[in-house]
């Protein structure tokens, strides 16, 4: 797209199914490593990766040609393949706007899941999110 300039920096989340603790340890790092290889194949620029044995935290800069919907259920079904039998990924996501000189406070945010959540349930951090952002819910459907 010749002479198109965007700016549009998502902070992703989403947990797995029912959020249970399928992802191990051991592989997080690979996780995310794997978030990296997918957002580059699809053409757009993972910028930071992150999250616990139940959810996921992406950050990434969504190009014009490229749907939100379409970037994060690549990021969601390809992960989930690598994954495995028997792990699935929740089936929605919450998605907010970043501003770009908020970048690395996200960053350090995603980076820092493990101990944020020693502290913070990921039910809690989600809700948290959602009314940081303005972005209305109904409590009884919020979470499947």
């Amino acid at each position: 797209m010749a002479h198109t300039y965007t700016s549009n920096l998502v902070h992703c989340v989403f947990s797995t199914k029912e959020r249970r603790p399928l992802v191990p340890a051991g592989r997080l790092g690979e996780l995310h490593a794997y978030f990296h290889g997918i957002a580059k194949g699809e053409g757009f620029p993972l910028l930071g990766a992150g999250g616990t044995a139940n959810h996921a935290h992406l950050l990434f800069a969504l190009p014009a040609s490229i749907a939100l919907a379409q970037a994060v259920q690549k990021l969601k079904g390809g992960s989930s393949r690598w994954l495995g039998r028997g792990f699935g990924w929740q089936e929605g996501y919450g998605a907010f706007s970043v501003s770009p000189s908020q970048v690395p406070k996200v960053k350090a945010y995603i980076r820092n899941q493990r101990e944020h959540h020693r502290k913070r349930s990921f039910e809690d951090e989600f809700i948290a999110l959602l009314r940081k952002c303005g972005i209305p819910y109904d409590p009884r459907y919020v979470f499947g």
